[in-house]
C-alpha cells in the first residue's frame, strides 16, 4: 500500500466510517438491553464526532479569532473541538480509534496520512508550538504572549509529548496499513528536528533560547517562572518541557511521563535517526536516577515532575501522557513493579488530584475544579488493566456519567456529572471510542 497524496472525499469517508463503526456495534452484547442499546448510540456518536465535526478537508472554510474566514487547503486539518485550533496531541488522538480500520478502508488511510502531512508542516514551521492555526496568516487568541510566536502559532506552549504524538502517529499508520512511503524525505527531515530539539533540551539552562511569559486579562502572570525560563534546573540527562499535556506550566522541567513516551517515540525511529538511540538512553538513564522516589506506602514509584536538584512532585494528570498511561503508552509492561507501584499510589487519596464521590471515583487535574475527574482518566485506567471485571465497571461509569449527552466531556463533578467542563471535548469521544472497540472487537 502506497501513501495516497490526495484527501478522501468527505461523503466516501463517512460511508467507510458508518460501516466500521456498524461492525463493531454488532458485537455489543453485554445482555442488558438497555445498557447495549445507549452503549452503541454512545459509541457511534463518540467514533463519527471527529470526522463529522472537527475535520475541515480541503476546500471547507475555517475561520480565526477574529472571525476571518479562509477556504482550507492542501491538507486536512483537524479543530479540538470547542477551540478552532488544531493540537499536534489532540489531533493525533482524534484518530486513534480509526487507526485499526486504516488497512481495510483506503479513505480512512487517505485521512490519517493527510492529517500526517499536515503536522509536518506545522512541526516544520515551528516545533516548539502546541497548537497551529490552519493558515499562517489566521490571527491567534494569543498574539500578545511573549514567547517568539511564529506566523500560524495558536499557542506557544513547549510540550514535549506534543512531538512525541506525531512520531507515534506515523508508528502507527505503517503499523495497520503497511504503507512505508509516508516516510519520505520531508518526514524524515521532521524526525531530525524533533530529535534536534530534544537534545538541545537536555541543556535548557545553558542552551535553550525558549521562554514563556503571559499576563492574563486581568494582569496577573501566567507565564513560566525566571522571566519565562522555567524553575531551576539540575543536569540529569532528561529533556525539558515547559508545559504539562494539559496545558499547564510544570511546576518542575523534567516532566517523568513526557520524558518516557518520548523514549517510547525515539525508539521507533532509531533506525531513520541513529543518533535516536542515545538520546534514549540518556533520558531512560536520567528517569532511573532523578524519576522515581521510595514511598513509605507503595514502595518505588514514579515522580510526576522533577529538577533534578532533589525536589519531586507526586502527583498523576489524567491528560496522556500520563504515568497511569504508561503501558497504554508502549513504554512498560501493565505488570511492571515500578509501575503498577505508581497505579496504587495514583488511585488512591495519597494522589492529592483523586476524587471519590456517589457518582464516581478517579483521577482529576489541577487544570479543572477539586472533585471533578476527567473520563480520559477513567478510559485509561480501563486501557492499562488486566482485569475484565474493572474494565467492564469502568465502562458503566463512563455511559452513567455523560449528563445524557452521549458524549464524553473533560471532566465531571464525582456528585453531580450533570456538572461539567468542555461539552465538546473530541479527543475524550475518540478514546471512547478506542476502548469500546478494545472491549468488544
Amino acid at each position: 500500500m502506497n501513501t495516497v497524496k490526495t484527501v478522501p472525499e468527505r461523503s466516501a469517508l463517512l460511508r467507510a466510517l458508518e460501516e466500521a463503526a456498524g461492525s463493531v456495534c454488532d458485537k455489543i452484547m453485554t445482555g442488558d438491553a438497555a445498557f447495549d442499546e445507549k452503549l452503541r448510540a454512545m459509541y457511534k456518536k463518540c467514533f463519527m464526532d471527529t470526522a463529522e465535526r472537527t475535520l475541515l478537508l480541503p476546500g471547507m472554510e475555517s475561520t480565526d479569532n477574529e472571525g476571518t474566514a479562509h477556504t482550507v487547503s492542501d491538507e486536512v486539518f483537524i479543530i479540538t473541538g470547542d477551540i478552532n485550533a488544531m493540537w499536534l496531541r489532540d489531533s493525533s488522538a482524534q484518530v486513534c480509534h480509526y487507526l485499526p480500520f486504516a488497512g481495510r478502508y483506503p479513505e480512512i488511510a487517505a485521512l490519517i496520512a493527510s492529517l500526517i502531512r499536515r503536522q509536518q508542516i506545522c512541526i516544520l514551521r515551528d516545533p516548539y508550538a502546541n497548537a497551529y492555526l490552519e493558515w499562517p496568516g489566521a490571527v491567534s487568541e494569543w498574539t500578545a504572549d511573549r514567547c517568539g510566536m511564529v506566523a500560524g502559532d495558536w499557542e506557544r506552549k513547549y510540550e514535549t509529548d506534543s512531538l512525541s504524538y506525531h512520531i507515534l502517529l506515523v508508528h502507527q499508520y505503517i503499523k495497520y496499513t503497511g504503507d512505508t512511503s509516508i516516510l519520505d524525505e520531508r518526514e524524515i527531515e521532521v524526525l531530525d528536528k524533533i530529535v534536534s530539539l530534544w537534545e538541545l533540551e537536555t541543556d535548557h539552562e545553558g542552551r535553550s533560547e525558549y521562554s514563556f511569559e503571559r499576563t492574563r486579562r486581568n494582569g496577573s502572570y501566567a507565564g513560566l517562572p525566571r522571566s519565562g525560563k522555567g524553575s531551576a534546573l539540575g543536569h540529569t540527562g532528561m529533556t525539558w518541557s515547559g508545559f504539562r499535556p494539559s496545558d499547564d506550566p510544570c511546576e518542575y522541567g523534567f516532566n517523568i511521563p513526557e520524558n518516557l513516551f518520548a523514549t517510547a517515540a525515539l525508539k521507533y525511529i532509531e533506525e531513520f535517526i541513529p543518533r535516536a538511540k542515545t538520546l534514549r538512553s540518556s533520558i531512560e538513564a536520567g528517569v532511573n536516577a532523578y524519576g522515581t522516589v521510595m514511598h513509605p506506602d507503595f514502595g518505588e514509584i514514579y515522580a510526576y515532575e522533577t529538577d533534578g536538584l532533589g525536589n519531586h512532585l507526586l502527583m498523576d494528570d489524567p491528560n496522556v501522557p500520563s504515568l497511569l498511561a504508561l503501558p497504554y503508552l508502549g513504554v512498560c509492561a501493565p505488570d511492571d513493579e515500578i509501575y503498577l507501584n505508581t497505579r496504587h499510589f495514583i488511585l488512591s487519596e495519597k494522589n492529592p488530584w483523586y476524587f471519590k464521590g456517589s457518582a464516581a471515583q478517579g483521577v482529576g487535574s489541577p487544570h479543572t475544579p477539586d472533585n471533578y475527574i476527567w473520563p480520559i482518566g477513567l478510559i485509561i485506567q480501563g486501557l492499562t488493566v488486566t482485569d475484565p471485571d474493572e474494565r467492564m465497571s469502568l465502562l458503566r461509569t463512563l455511559v452513567a456519567t455523560d449528563a445524557g449527552t452521549l458524549s464524553m466531556h473533560e471532566s465531571f463533578d464525582v456528585n453531580d456529572p450533570a456538572r461539567f467542563t468542555r461539552s465538546w471535548f473530541a479527543w475524550a469521544d475518540s478514546l471512547f471510542a478506542e476502548y469500546v472497540a478494545l472491549l468488544f472487537n
